[in-house]
């Protein structure tokens, strides 16, 4: 009888080591980025923003469909959108609304770009997009990176509409154009938002208006009245300072 209780005995511990060892391999192996429970649907949150998706369609700096780009639809964490909302409804009270370019995107879609810098022959939209640059110095200029904020989920590109002009507002600049033109401080100082007229890092002399700059400079100041952070090279990009994923690269779809 004391035989049988103990061979019970290490029997059940035998079982429950098993277990917590799968247990343990399960926890190991998932790292959640496939899971977009935390995500949502843009205009779901924020109903009045408009979308040009432009890694759905062709024109981009690559010049095709970006993979993992499967509907023409923008997603963040529950979280960003919500701070979004805010800000969309405060710029609605003084005629704007926003204009969405890309918020997250999908590891593939950054593979995808890291993929296409070192295709050196394939620049056929550098008219468009960069120019004044070599291809080359793309990725090691961190143009292209390997990894983006935008795969986190709390990262959006975007600029204002103008509902009296019905005009997008101009900003003196193309969304993903590669250059110092594209920085928030380029003929000014965003932390003052004073116009300088200083275009001394263009390499070709390129500059933006006055007006241009203080267009930029509406967007800045209302995406960070509501926990944004800017980038110090895109003016358009923002990323919310408190995200809930910081360390999280998901690789779901946009769909």
């Amino acid at each position: 009888m004391k035989i049988s209780k103990l061979l019970c005995r290490i029997v059940l511990l035998f079982v429950a080591t098993l277990l917590l060892s799968c247990k343990d391999n399960t926890n190991e192996s998932y790292d959640g980025r496939s899971d977009r429970s935390q995500f949502v649907v843009i205009t779901d949150v924020v109903p009045d923003v408009i979308l040009e998706i432009r890694y759905f369609g062709t024109y981009n700096f690559v010049g095709e469909r970006i993979d993992g780009y499967e509907a023409p639809v923008a997603l963040l964490t529950k979280r960003a959108a919500d701070s979004l909302r805010l800000i969309s409804d405060d710029l609605k009270q003084r005629g704007y609304r926003l204009k969405i370019y890309d918020a997250y995107r999908p590891q593939k879609g950054v593979d995808h770009f890291v993929r296409w810098s070192k295709d050196a022959p394939d620049i056929r939209m550098k008219q468009y997009f960069y120019p004044d640059l070599d291809k080359s110095v793309l990725f090691e200029q961190n143009y292209i990176i390997e990894y983006s904020g935008h795969t986190r989920g709390s990262t959006v590109d975007l600029t204002l509409f103008d509902m009296n002009s019905e005009k997008e507002l101009d900003m003196g600049g193309t969304f993903d154009w590669f250059g110092p033109e594209s920085h928030p401080d380029f003929c000014g100082n965003p932390e003052t938002g004073e116009y300088t007229g200083d275009n001394s890092k263009s390499p070709t002399g390129r500059s933006i208006t006055e007006q241009q700059f203080r267009n930029r400079m509406i967007l800045r100041k209302a995406m960070l009245s509501h926990g944004f952070k800017p980038l110090d090279s895109e003016w358009w990009h923002f990323t919310l300072g408190d995200e809930p994923f910081p360390d999280t690269y998901f690789t779901f779809p946009v769909k």
